[in-house]
């Protein structure tokens, strides 16, 4: 049970289920009418951001909102999410 809960923690599509609801199934929704829709960001665009929430370096109206949304992620989480985050269309 652990291995299974372990893997399905570092899926990206279980991962972006807690960014659906702000962001769209396929990223394709300004997050709370303010950030920019995410669909199809490239890899590094997309750890950038996730990292610059983290370390308060990246972000605008949404700062606050995302430096919580992001604080559960490790560099492993971050890598898979933007990877599946990349796939949207």
């Amino acid at each position: 049970f652990l291995t299974a809960s372990s893997l399905m923690a570092n899926d990206g599509a279980t991962l972006y289920k807690a960014c659906a609801g702000c962001h769209g199934i396929n990223g394709e929704k300004k997050a709370l009418g303010k950030s920019e829709i995410i669909s199809g960001w490239q890899v590094d665009k997309t750890i950038a951001a996730l990292k610059g929430y983290q370390d308060g370096s990246y972000g605008k109206a949404m700062k606050g909102v995302m430096k919580g949304q992001v604080a559960r992620l490790d560099d492993a989480k971050i890598e898979t999410l933007a990877k599946h985050i990349a796939t949207l269309k």
